[in-house]
C-alpha cells in the first residue's frame, strides 16, 4: 500500500517581518511558594497582580551605609501563595493548548531555585493535578470524537511522519498485537490505572478548546527525555534485562543501574532540531498519556540534598505532538496528501534548580551535577541576553545555542517557531534571598525578548462540514433500507428493476374463463396474445444476444487495449523501479555519509568545546598576565618618578652643599689672605721703624697713631646698582616713635680707632643677620670693609629699610651707602703702608677676595616657611652663613 509522507513537525521558519506588531514578547509569570513552616522569615511580598517586592532578611545589609535596600520586579502576572493549579493553568497553559490544536507550537518551562516548587507546578500533587495532566486532559476533551485509529499516523526516524490508509493501519495493529507488549505498545485500556497518580488526572473541569476543526482527524504522540550532565537520555526507552544478573535494570531498585545510551541532536532538512532515535508513543486518552509520563518520571534522576529531599538533578522535557490531517471530499477517509498534514508540538520543560554548593554541601557526583546544571542555566541566560541585545540595539551577534543541549534543542522556538512562556517559581524564605535576586533579574530581562508570531496553518480548500453530512447520509440510507425490509445490495436491485421493465412491456393477458362449450373466441384470443408475447420475447432475446455480442467484442477490445496499457505501464514501472533502486542506493550512501559527517561534527564540536575551554582559560591567563604587567609597568613608572625626584633632590642638595662649601672655603682663604696681608704690613712697619725704639706689636692702629695724619671722614652717598626703590607701603607701627636699627658687623671687621665713629641709636649689634633681629627692628646697617686702590682700609656703611613680606617674613631694601676713608697728609706719603708690587696679591686672588662684596653681604631676605626657628614658616633665602675664621 502506498503511504503519504507529511512534512516535518515544524515548518521552515518564515522570514521575520520588520514591524514589531508581528512579534510577541516572552510571557514571564511569577509564582510564590507558601512558607513551610509558616513562622519562617519572609523576604518576598506580592505588591499587586504584576509586581513583587524583595527585601533583604534581618542581619543582611545591602548598602555600604547600612541601610536596607528593597527591590521590585514586574512580570506579566504574579500568582500569590493562595493561587490554585486551575487558575494558573487557565492563564498560562490554556492558550498554548489552544494554539496546539490550531497547528502552532508552544514552549513552557519552569525556572527557579532548588525547592521553589517547579516540579509541583508542572506535575502537581495527589488531588490537585499540575499543568501537565491538565494540558493532556484539555487536548483529549477537545479531540476525543475526532481521533484517528491507531497507526493511521506513523512516526519515522527523521523527524517526519507517514499517514497510512485504513487497511495498512489495520495490518499494523494486528502486527503489534502479536508482539511482546512494551511501554510504547501497551494501551492503558487493558491495564489498571496506578493508584499513585490516579488522583492527579482525576480532573473534573472538562476544559476543552472551542471551534475545533471537525473535518480533520487527530492523533497524539508523547515523548519524555531528560538532559543530565549535558547529555540527552530517553526516559521511555526500554532496557533489556541482564541475563547474568537477573534484575531489572531500573534506577532505585538496582544499585548497579546502567544508564541508557545518550541520544544525539540532529537537524532535519528544514533546519529543525530533533532527537534521533527518541521513543514516541501514540496515546488515545489522558490516563494512557500520563501513565507513559509516570513510568518515565520514575526513571528520572533525583537525589537528596541539603536543600531538597527530592532534588531534580536533570532538566526534563515532556513533548506532546499532535498530528492532524483533513478528511477527503466524501468525509469518510483521511486525505492522502502530505501537504495538508500538520504536526504541532507542545514542550513542557521542568528545569533543574540552580544551587550554590556552599549551601548544598555537594561532593563528588552531586558537585559535578550542580556544576553542569548551573552551566546550562548560565548558557540559557547568555542566549537570552544576546537575543535581547540584538533586538534592542540592532546588532547581529551569534547566539550561542550550541553551548548547551538545552538551548540547542529549543533554538527554533526563540527563532519564531511558536510561543514561549516561563513560570518563575520563588521561595520566600530568607535563606534563598540572594539566589532569588538573580532569578528575578534574569526573568525580568527575559520579558524584553520578542519572538516572531507563528503563521496560521493553510486551509485545505475542501467543503466544510463534510464529516457530518457523510454521517447523516449513512444514517438516512440505513433508515430507508430498514423500512424496505432489509438491506439489499445494489446488484439485486438493478436486476429486479430490469425484470420489472420486461414484464411491463408485455401485453396484458385476457381473461381465461370458459363459460360455454361452444366458446371459440376465448382460446384463440389467448393463443394470439401468447404468440404475440413469444414474438416480443424472441425479439428481446435477439436484441439481448446482439447486445451481448457487441458488448463482448467491446470488452475484448477494451481488454486488448488494457493489456497493452498494462504492459506499457509495467515497462514504465520497471524503469521507475530501477530509478527508485538507484535513488535508494544513493539515499543509503548519503545516509551513511550523513552519519559519518554527524560523527565528525560531534567530534569537531567536542574538539571545539575543548579548544574554546582552552581558549577561555588562556585568555583569562593572558588577561591576568596583562594586568600583572600593567601593574608592574605602573609600579616601574612610579619608582622611576620617585628615583628621578630623589636624584633631582639629591642633586640640588649637593649643589647647594657644594656652593656652601665653596663659599666657606673662599671665605676661609680670604681671611687667611687678609691675615697674611696684615702680617706683611706689620712686618713692613717693624722694618721701617728706628732701631733705638723698643719694638712693639706691629699693629696697624699703633702705626697710625704714631704717624702724623689728619683723619677725615668722607661721607659720599652713592647710588646702589640694582637696589629696588623705596616702597611706599605701610611701615610697621612704632610704639615709642624711635627707629630701631640692626647693626650688622661681621666677625672679620677691623676696628678703625678713628675719632669719628658711627653712632647707631637703639641698635642691636649682631655678627650674623638673623630673622629674629630683623623682626624687631625697622632699619638695617651693614659694616663692609675692603682695601682701597692705594692700599688703605675703606669702610662702607650700607643702610636699608626692613619690610614685612606676604609670607610673614622680612625683606631688606637698601637705600644708602656711606663711605669712610682715612687719608695721610701729603708730606707723609713715604709713611703710607702700601704694599710693594711684589707683595701685592695676584689678580686672580684679588678677584676671589672681592667675593665679599655688598650684594653678597647684604642680600638678605627672610620668608616664612615650614620648619623655621622663628615660628610658623621662616626660612632664610640668603647664602649659607659663613663660618668664623
Amino acid at each position: 500500500m502506498k503511504t503519504a509522507r507529511t512534512k516535518t513537525p515544524r515548518r521552515p521558519p518564515p522570514k521575520k517581518p520588520s514591524n514589531t506588531s508581528q512579534k510577541d514578547p516572552v510571557g514571564v509569570y511569577c509564582r510564590v511558594r507558601p512558607l513551610i513552616p509558616p513562622d519562617q522569615e519572609c523576604c518576598i511580598e506580592v505588591i499587586n497582580e504584576t509586581t513583587v517586592q524583595l527585601h533583604p532578611p534581618d542581619g543582611c545589609k545591602v548598602n555600604r551605609n547600612g541601610e536596607y535596600k528593597e527591590t521590585q520586579y514586574s512580570f506579566k502576572q504574579v500568582f500569590g501563595t493562595l493561587v490554585t493549579q486551575k487558575e494558573l493553568f487557565d492563564v498560562v497553559a490554556k492558550p498554548l493548548v489552544e494554539d496546539l490544536i490550531r497547528g502552532k507550537n508552544g514552549l513552557l518551562f519552569t525556572y527557579g531555585v532548588t525547592g521553589s516548587g517547579k516540579t509541583h507546578t508542572m506535575t502537581g500533587s495527589p488531588g490537585e493535578g499540575g499543568l501537565l495532566p491538565r494540558c493532556l486532559d484539555m487536548i483529549f476533551n477537545s479531540i476525543g470524537g475526532f481521533q484517528a485509529k491507531r497507526y493511521v499516523f506513523k512516526m519515522d526516524d527523521k523527524n517526519g511522519m507517514d499517514v497510512q490508509n485504513e487497511v495498512d493501519a489495520l495490518l499494523e495493529r494486528q502486527k503489534r498485537e502479536v508482539q511482546p507488549q512494551v511501554i510504547s505498545r501497551t494501551p492503558l485500556s487493558r491495564q489498571k490505572i496506578e493508584p499513585e497518580f490516579a488522583d492527579m488526572i482525576n480532573i473534573q473541569d472538562h476544559c476543552k478548546v472551542e471551534e475545533v476543526d471537525e473535518d480533520s482527524v487527530y492523533s497524539v504522540f508523547v515523548s519524555y527525555i531528560e538532559i543530565y550532565n549535558n547529555y540527552i537520555y530517553d526516559l521511555l526507552e526500554e532496557v533489556s534485562m541482564d541475563p547474568i544478573k537477573p534484575k531489572w535494570n531500573t534506577p532505585g531498585r538496582n544499585t548497579e543501574f546502567i544508564p541508557p545510551q545518550s541520544k544525539i541532536l540532529r537537524e532535519d532538512q528544514n533546519h529543525n532540531m530533533y532527537i534521533a532515535g527518541c521513543t514516541e508513543v501514540e496515546v488515545k486518552s489522558t490516563e494512557e498519556a500520563f501513565d507513559v509520563f509516570w513510568k518515565g518520571q520514575k526513571r528520572r534522576r533525583i537525589a537528596n540534598t541539603t536543600l531538597n529531599r527530592e532534588s531534580s538533578r536533570s532538566h526534563s522535557v515532556f513533548m506532546i505532538k499532535l498530528a492532524q490531517a483533513p478528511l477527503d471530499a466524501d468525509g469518510d477517509n483521511v486525505l492522502q496528501e502530505r501537504e495538508q498534514i500538520t504536526v504541532s508540538q507542545l514542550s513542557l520543560v521542568d528545569l533543574a534548580g540552580s544551587e550554590r554548593t556552599n549551601r548544598t554541601k555537594a561532593e563528588g557526583n552531586r558537585l559535578r551535577e550542580a556544576g553542569n546544571i548551573n552551566q546550562s542555566l548560565m548558557t540559557l541566560r547568555t542566549c537570552i541576553e544576546v537575543l535581547r541585545e540584538n533586538q534592542l540595539y540592532g546588532t547581529n551577534k551569534m547566539v550561542p545555542y550550541r553551548d548547551s543541549k538545552l538551548t540547542h534543542l529549543f533554538k527554533n522556538y526563540f527563532d519564531g517557531e511558536g510561543k514561549v512562556r516561563m513560570i518563575v517559581c520563588v521561595n520566600p524564605k530568607a535563606d534563598d534571598h540572594e539566589e532569588s535576586l538573580q532569578v528575578m533579574r534574569f526573568a525580568e530581562m527575559t520579558q524584553e525578548v520578542e519572538v516572531a508570531r507563528p503563521i496560521d496553518k493553510p486551509i485545505c480548500g475542501l467543503t466544510p462540514g463534510r464529516r457530518y453530512r457523510n454521517h447523516a447520509f449513512k444514517e438516512e440510507l440505513t433508515r430507508r433500507l430498514e423500512e424496505r425490509g432489509g438491506q439489499i445490495n445494489g446488484v439485486e436491485s438493478e436486476e429486479q428493476s430490469v425484470v420489472d421493465v420486461l414484464i411491463q412491456s408485455f401485453p396484458p393477458l385476457p381473461t381465461c374463463e370458459l363459460l360455454d362449450v361452444n366458446d371459440d373466441q376465448t382460446l384463440p384470443h389467448i393463443i394470439e396474445v401468447l404468440e404475440k408475447r413469444r414474438r416480443i420475447r424472441q425479439m428481446i432475446s435477439d436484441e439481448f444476444n446482439k447486445n451481448v455480442f457487441s458488448f463482448r467484442s467491446m470488452l475484448q477490445d477494451y481488454d486488448g487495449a488494457f493489456t497493452a496499457k498494462e504492459n506499457f505501464i509495467h515497462g514504465k514501472m520497471s524503469e521507475k523501479d530501477k530509478i527508485i533502486m538507484s535513488y535508494k542506493a544513493e539515499v543509503e550512501r548519503l545516509e551513511k555519509k550523513i552519519k559519518t559527517l554527524e560523527y565528525k561534527i560531534d567530534v569537531l564540536e567536542k574538539t571545539t568545546t575543548i579548544y574554546e575551554d582552552d581558549k577561555r582559560s588562556l585568555q583569562h591567563e593572558l588577561e591576568n598576565q596583562n594586568q600583572k604587567l600593567h601593574r608592574q609597568l605602573s609600579d616601574k613608572r612610579r619608582l622611576e618618578a620617585r628615583i628621578q625626584g630623589m636624584v633631582t633632590e639629591n642633586a640640588m642638595k649637593w649643589e647647594k652643599e657644594c656652593e656652601r662649601r665653596v663659599a666657606a672655603k673662599q671665605l676661609e682663604m680670604q681671611n687667611k689672605l687678609w691675615v697674611k696681608d696684615e702680617k706683611l704690613k706689620q712686618l713692613k712697619a717693624i722694618v721701617t721703624e728706628t732701631k733705638g725704639e723698643k719694638p712693639e706689636r706691629p699693629t696697624r692702629e699703633k702705626d697710625r697713631e704714631r704717624e702724623p695724619r689728619v683723619p677725615t671722614r668722607s661721607i659720599s652717598p652713592s647710588p646702589v646698582p640694582n637696589i629696588p626703590p623705596v616702597h611706599g607701603r605701610h611701615r610697621r607701627s612704632r610704639s615709642a616713635g624711635a627707629e630701631r636699627w640692626v647693626d650688622h658687623k661681621p666677625p672679620s671687621t677691623v676696628e678703625t680707632e678713628t675719632v669719628m665713629q658711627p653712632h647707631v641709636p637703639n641698635g642691636i649689634k649682631v655678627s650674623v643677620a638673623s630673622e629674629k633681629a630683623l623682626a624687631k627692628c625697622d632699619k638695617y646697617m651693614l659694616t663692609h670693609q675692603q682695601l682701597a686702590s692705594d692700599g688703605e682700609l675703606e669702610t662702607k656703611l650700607i643702610k636699608g629699610d626692613v619690610y614685612r613680606t606676604r609670607g610673614g617674613g622680612q625683606s631688606v631694601h637698601f637705600t644708602d651707602i656711606e663711605t669712610l676713608r682715612q687719608e695721610s697728609p701729603p708730606g707723609c706719603s713715604s709713611r703710607k703702608r702700601r704694599s710693594s708690587p711684589s707683595n701685592q696679591p695676584p689678580q686672580g686672588e684679588t678677584t676671589e677676595s672681592e667675593w665679599t662684596d655688598v650684594e653678597t653681604r647684604c642680600s638678605v631676605a627672610v620668608e616664612m616657611r615650614a620648619g623655621s626657628n622663628l615660628g610658623p614658616g621662616y626660612q632664610h633665602h640668603a647664602l649659607p652663613k659663613r663660618k668664623k675664621p
